[in-house]
């Protein structure tokens, strides 16, 4: 039987990699694979839904996500821990030290990403060889699988613009030249990608995320959903209050719309740093009944198929599992333009991709409203765009150990 490790960052509800490496994990034959999976944090409230074959290597871990305020607390002192455990903190300090001066001369100081060479050096170590060991999220998976693993053949996955997200190869220390594949989510990831690796071009190809279309639409049906009685336009976002995800933008497209008199409500699922910080924003701009931050839900598709509109801001992404999960359900979609998106949106035929300014956001929701057969046509097109198939998605890995 061959043995395959999968490594993933932390392993939450939230996050749609996470999402899609479950379909991953529900898609593969247990009889012919015996798999571990390893969360380089030991974090994570999706690890409920782990199928029963899957090993689980970490020694503690804890069902809590990392984004609300005890999983930050935790994760803090799994970093803490991760800088003594080897002496990684006094073995890493030369690139902690050259990679944040870098960061500063560029203007932006990341320090998730040079935190994940020491979780990753600070990190259980494991003894098995595998035959295929994976990296399913860029940064700290990757790092542990390249150095820190011992397989006949390591994939990396990777699902963000490569340079937009901040990483480059000083920072990454080159690692992908080490690994025998690499997997992107989208052709726009992968263009992204070879352009920082060059070397890499002929062993990198798509493999898209996979969802599950029949068990979205199921708990699409389950109770829940707003716990308001508006009975107005109610708009939807989902995604982490991270600045990737350009929350802010969004409150201030609501301030231009609530100015119209037209009956809107913009309601955000997802939890992050910045949520004090755009909750603030909110205040100010007196926005208190008309932009709601509702946190994390499990079932987040209630509001999907309860909504009006959902609209998608980010500054970057890779291929958006909200965005997929939206059109499922067949929602009428309107979405920031970044790099990529319109391998997702056809403009004016699925949905609207809108300039990243507020008041071309807002002139594009209001349209919408104003135009319902518009938004009717869009939203069944939606529903009808092709979903990946998940056998041959599956095979594209597999068959690197067949």
């Amino acid at each position: 039987m061959k043995t395959i490790l999968f490594v993933i960052n932390t392993f939450g509800v939230g996050g749609g990699a996470e999402k899609a490496l479950l379909e991953l994990l529900n898609q593969i034959n247990y009889k012919e694979y015996e798999v571990h999976l390893y969360v380089l944090t030991g974090q994570g409230d999706l690890i409920a839904q782990l199928p029963g074959e899957v090993k689980l290597l970490n020694k503690r871990y804890f069902p809590i996500s990392v984004l609300d305020h005890k999983g930050k607390v935790q994760l803090m002192k799994t970093a803490a821990k991760a800088m003594i455990v080897r002496g990684t903190i006094l073995k890493r300090a030369g690139y902690l030290a050259k990679n944040l001066v870098d960061m500063i001369k560029a203007g932006e100081i990341r320090m998730d990403k040079l935190l994940w060479k020491i979780l990753s050096d600070g990190a259980q170590r494991l003894d098995m060889e595998y035959d295929l060991a994976v990296a399913y999220l860029e940064g700290g998976s990757t790092y542990y699988i390249s150095s820190h693993v011992k397989a006949k053949k390591k994939a990396a996955f990777i699902h963000i613009d490569y340079t937009d997200a901040g990483y480059n190869r000083k920072l990454d220390e080159e690692c992908y030249l080490s690994f025998h594949h690499i997997f992107t989510v989208s052709e726009s990831v992968r263009k992204a990608f070879v352009l920082a690796y060059p070397e890499c071009i002929q062993k990198t190809t798509v493999l898209y995320n996979l969802i599950n279309r029949e068990k979205i639409i199921d708990k699409s049906m389950e109770a829940g959903g707003f716990p308001d009685n508006y009975d107005g336009f109610r708009i939807l976002t989902v995604g982490r209050l991270v600045p990737q995800k350009a929350i802010s933008m969004a409150i201030n497209t609501m301030k231009i719309l609530k100015k119209t008199g037209k009956p809107f409500r913009w309601y955000v699922l997802g939890e992050g740093e910045l949520r004090k910080e755009l909750q603030e924003q909110i205040y100010e701009m007196g926005l208190e009944e008309d932009f709601f931050l509702l946190g994390m839900k499990e079932n987040p598709y209630p509001y999907y198929a309860q909504c009006d509109l959902y609209a998608h801001t980010a500054h970057y992404e890779g291929m958006s599992v909200a965005i997929e999960e939206a059109q499922v359900l067949g929602c009428a979609i309107v979405a920031v333009e970044y790099h990529g998106v319109q391998e997702q949106i056809i403009d004016g035929i699925d949905g609207r991709i809108s300039k990243f300014d507020p008041e071309v956001l807002a002139e594009n929701i209001i349209d919408l409203f104003d135009h319902p057969k518009e938004m009717h046509d869009y939203a069944a097109a939606a529903s009808e765009k092709e979903q990946p198939d998940h056998r041959k998605e599956v095979e594209k890995l597999l068959k690197l150990i067949l």
